[in-house]
């Protein structure tokens, strides 16, 4: 019998979520409660009932449905023409995809059945018999790098990075395609001291050197108040284009190929 899983949205014609115009399955539930989210309607792995803001009254609708693989495996194929004109394929995103293994496990097996490019884009908090089990099966992981100081990062998320640290050491230790993606949280995760630890922690895993930088907006935030989700409020300002080319510039010069945006 074929797994199902939890997911919150399927998006087609993503051209940020790996190479190529890809097909992004975002899953429903994160182990991470960062305070700045972009996708906030992911962090629970409940459907969640919600009222959408309207002009006249609110609209009551919810986040998260519940599918089969082969469900899923059927809507990313309808795009294959795409990913084979761009070099494209299906992103699993969310939330985690990650948190539900069984059904990433699965998922991974059969889009790589028909051929497909596979990339997860993960938090990289999840048990490192995880990451072995399905690393064979994904051509690029999208791993997140939040914070170095331990208090400060279980203070912004709400869990330890040791597990985080370990995942990214080892999948670039096994040569793995890493592409290590930073967001540029105002005031927390974007300072000298902060870049400055990333870099050192960086510099020894050669195979270590793609790194997107990834500015603040207000997105997760507009979607807190829009659905009325339980979720922490932030009012934060997004960096200039002077700011970001002088935090780029902290990894240029250490040889890294940098990219602003995801």
């Amino acid at each position: 019998m074929e797994h199902t899983g939890t997911i919150f949205d399927i998006r087609r014609f993503c051209i940020h979520d790996g190479p190529g115009i890809r097909t992004t399955v975002f899953f429903k539930g994160c182990p991470l409660d960062c305070w700045w989210c972009h996708n906030p309607e992911g962090r629970s792995a409940t459907i969640e009932a919600v009222r959408v803001k309207g002009t006249e009254s609110p609209v009551h609708s919810s986040f998260g449905h519940v599918v089969t693989v082969s469900e899923v495996v059927g809507e990313v194929l309808r795009d294959e023409p795409f990913y084979d004109q761009s070099g494209g394929g299906v992103t699993f995103s969310g939330g985690e995809p990650m948190s539900q293994i069984d059904f990433l496990d699965e998922l991974l097996t059969s889009c790589k059945r028909s051929g497909l490019h596979c990339t997860i884009d993960t938090c990289g908090y999840a048990p490192s018999a995880d990451l072995e089990r399905i690393r064979d099966r994904v051509d690029l992981f999208l791993f997140d790098l939040k914070l170095m100081d331990p208090a400060a990062h279980q203070t912004y998320t709400g869990v330890s990075n040791m597990s985080i640290l370990s995942n990214l050491a080892s999948l670039a230790d096994l040569g793995c395609p890493v592409e290590v993606r930073v967001p540029l949280i105002p005031g927390i995760t974007d300072t000298r001291e902060n870049l400055g630890a990333i870099l050192n922690f960086l510099r020894p895993h050669r195979s270590l050197r793609r790194i997107s930088l990834l500015p603040y907006n207000k997105l997760g935030q507009d979607k807190i108040e829009r659905f009325n989700l339980p979720r922490r409020r932030l009012h934060l300002d997004s960096q200039n284009s002077e700011q970001l080319q002088q935090k780029a510039a902290l990894f240029q010069e250490c040889g890294f190929e940098i990219r602003i945006g995801g």
